[in-house]
């Protein structure tokens, strides 16, 4: 019964734009210059979101690299006969070997969420130019705009004014 409910919804919400009469008639052309400027404006705000959360998960990661390479050295620390190495290169313990495997697969994984981080920052970066480049007159947020700087010849230095309209 509740299968049957949930497909009359389905099919009661998407009829309506299966049906003739309510479609638009008129041509509507694409731009594909708006979508473009719609994806770069809001394409900065997303990709520079994702390095925030890449860069979140990465620290994340980190930390549990660092809480995993602490037990280690705990484990050391308790007793020097737990940290001897074996002719391979690996711990004879097998839970120091664990433990520091552990450390090294969480460390691998924050670095690449770090990289991952860095590089959604760079794309993030050129949206913003990107954006700024699209405006005619420059960004209509721009912080700023009355500031005007220009050299002073007679002194060598820079002038700074602010202007303000009211």
């Amino acid at each position: 019964m509740m299968r049957a409910t949930c497909w009359l919804i389905v099919i009661a919400l998407s009829s309506p734009a299966r049906l003739p009469a309510q479609r638009d008639s008129v041509a509507r052309r694409y731009d594909a210059t708006s979508w473009r400027r719609t994806t770069v404006h809001w394409g900065k705000w997303l990709a520079a979101g994702g390095a925030v959360a890449f860069t979140v998960m990465g620290a994340h990661e980190h930390a549990h690299s660092n809480r995993e390479f602490n037990q280690l050295l705990a484990l050391c620390r308790s007793d020097n006969a737990n940290c001897l190495l074996g002719a391979n290169g690996t711990y004879v313990d097998p839970t120091a070997e664990q433990l520091y495997q552990s450390s090294i697969h969480f460390d691998r994984r924050a670095r690449l969420r770090l990289m991952a981080g860095q590089a959604t920052l760079l794309v993030a970066a050129g949206l913003f130019i990107a954006d700024l480049t699209r405006h005619a007159g420059g960004p209509v947020n721009k912080p700023f705009s009355p500031l005007e700087v220009s050299g002073d010849v007679q002194t060598g230095g820079a002038r700074v004014g602010l202007r303000f309209w009211f």
